[in-house]
């Protein structure tokens, strides 16, 4: 497996896959040929069908400035690789194509070509949590020691700034107010939330503080401001909110916060190289799955969970978002993925709790949560794979 320096990736948002990762191929593409006259990028599959929603095409014109950029749109197309392939051309002033190359972004920023992954340097030897819990109990250590283990002590420093980043979008995002961008027109909540979970009591003011901060996190992604993949962007608040409200709450020392991240982050690899975090590709099991489990398995581990009750917590937080579609509404990472994103906040809480107050042992393993999701992602139909084509984003229309 990679580093979890894979998983947590720092960027604008509001999509890993359709954002982030275009980007960087762009950037790349663009350094090959800084001096021709001009660039041609198609786009296919679902870039095509939600791109302009996602500012895909928008975000790749930025990364050329100042060459001329023509964008095209193949939404009836699909490469063989990925849903989410491109196509980069260089052109000359006489309007010959010089090069060509062919990249996928498959989730969480990441990108393939027909080479394999790009920039992917293989840290874990291990890539089950069966045999990573197995370890554990040989060793006597915990998973993130594990992580620490195969990353070095390094890997700390990396995470203190992922959590500063973390921590910041949470309160840009309390503080901001207005509207999303975009034809929605969807208000922002996370500042009235947070004002009214302060003045609330118990129950409505634990959930809703826990609301507030996934909230805080999922607008500011959708508005295009900076964030971290957790393990992507649109799945982008769930992580933080756990995290922001127990430091809040049991007021934690970081290194507590750290190593909470980094056994959120060998979640987040677990699935990625098991299975997939891609929307386009599984749905959004992938990604607010994955979101939800390694929340939960964050919790369980700050609460002082051992190493089976924290892979039950991860795997409660799988298999209960077991065939969530991906159905953006107008192609924009706002409805359903703004809410989704505070509703699995508080299942990965509740996943915690529950897992702390058992003594660890289940009949369905993680391993075994993560290669279900795999298989039902494939079986998905297309429609319901980030197409902007099936689900809310073919039945909607304004309510309120």
């Amino acid at each position: 497996m990679l580093s979890i320096r894979e998983i947590y990736k720092e960027g604008y948002g509001p999509s890993s896959s359709h954002t982030i990762g275009p980007v960087r191929a762009a950037e790349m593409f663009f350094h090959k040929h800084p001096d021709v006259n001009a660039f041609r990028v198609s786009l296919y599959g679902s870039l095509a069908l939600t791109g302009k929603g996602h500012h895909t095409d928008s975000a790749i014109r930025k990364s050329f400035l100042p060459k001329t950029v023509e964008i095209v749109w193949k939404p009836e197309e699909n490469l063989p690789l990925h849903p989410n392939g491109l196509i980069f051309e260089a052109i000359s002033e006489s309007n010959a194509v010089i090069d060509t190359w062919e990249v996928y972004s498959i989730g969480g920023g990441d990108l393939k070509d027909k080479t394999g992954i790009l920039n992917s340097n293989q840290v874990y030897e291990l890539n089950s949590m069966t045999d990573i819990l197995e370890w554990c109990k040989r060793e006597g250590k915990a998973l993130w020691e594990f992580v620490e283990d195969n990353e070095g002590k390094e890997i700390w420093d990396f995470l203190h700034g992922i959590w500063h980043t973390m921590k910041d979008t949470v309160k840009r995002g309390i503080d901001n107010e207005g509207v999303l961008p975009g034809p929605i027109k969807l208000a922002r909540r996370a500042s009235s939330q947070y004002t009214k979970a302060l003045n609330s009591h118990g129950t409505m003011k634990n959930i809703g503080l826990l609301f507030a901060f996934a909230l805080a996190v999922a607008e500011e992604n959708a508005s295009g401001g900076r964030m971290v993949t957790a393990p992507t962007c649109g799945s982008s608040g769930v992580l933080p909110a756990v995290l922001f409200y127990l430091n809040s709450e049991e007021n934690l020392t970081e290194p507590k916060i750290l190593r909470a991240l980094a056994t959120a982050g060998l979640i987040g690899n677990l699935v990625k190289y098991n299975a997939s975090i891609s929307g386009a590709e599984v749905g959004c099991q992938g990604e607010i799955g994955t979101a939800c489990a390694m929340a939960a398995a964050a919790m369980a581990q700050i609460l002082g969970g051992s190493p089976t009750q924290i892979e039950y917590a991860a795997e409660m937080g799988m298999e209960h978002n077991l065939g969530l579609t991906c159905d953006p509404v107008l192609g924009y990472v706002q409805i359903p993925c703004i809410e989704r994103n505070a509703i699995a906040a508080s299942k990965a809480y509740s996943c915690g709790v529950y897992a702390l107050s058992s003594d660890g042992g289940h009949k369905v393993s993680f391993d075994q949560a993560v290669e279900t999701m795999a298989e039902t992602g494939r079986d998905i139909q297309v429609a319901y794979r980030e197409t902007g084509i099936g689900g809310l984003a073919k039945n909607w229309e304004p309510f309120q």
